[in-house]
């Protein structure tokens, strides 16, 4: 099971696309980031500017100690920080890239 991120366009058009294991979800709430990824249509986040704080300041977090966070690395495997590190960047990456995209989760 995973968590698929999509920003769209005004239009509909797909800007970005990409998809975690839902075993990260606890790496992600010890990084303040769990709302803003699996729930931002619980959180009030429609667009990916405002993913964009909230992310950076988590994504500093996960990668200024990665001991904290490797404790919570999936013992099966699926679910590293060496694997979410890089998602979140590209993510942030993304949103950066287009502010006013629209974003939805599928969990």
């Amino acid at each position: 099971m995973s968590l698929d991120v999509l920003l769209t366009d005004a239009d509909g058009v797909e800007v970005y696309s990409d998809n975690i294991t839902h075993n990260l979800g606890k790496m992600a709430d010890e990084a303040g980031i769990y709302a803003c990824l699996w729930r931002p249509d619980e959180n009030g986040i429609t667009h990916a500017k405002q993913i964009v704080e909230p992310l950076a300041a988590g994504l500093a977090l996960l990668v200024a100690d990665p001991a904290r966070f490797e404790k919570l690395n999936a013992p099966n495997g699926w679910g590293k920080w060496k694997d979410f590190v890089p998602w979140c960047a590209r993510y942030l990456q993304a949103c950066r890239n287009n502010p006013e995209a629209l974003v939805r989760v599928c969990r």
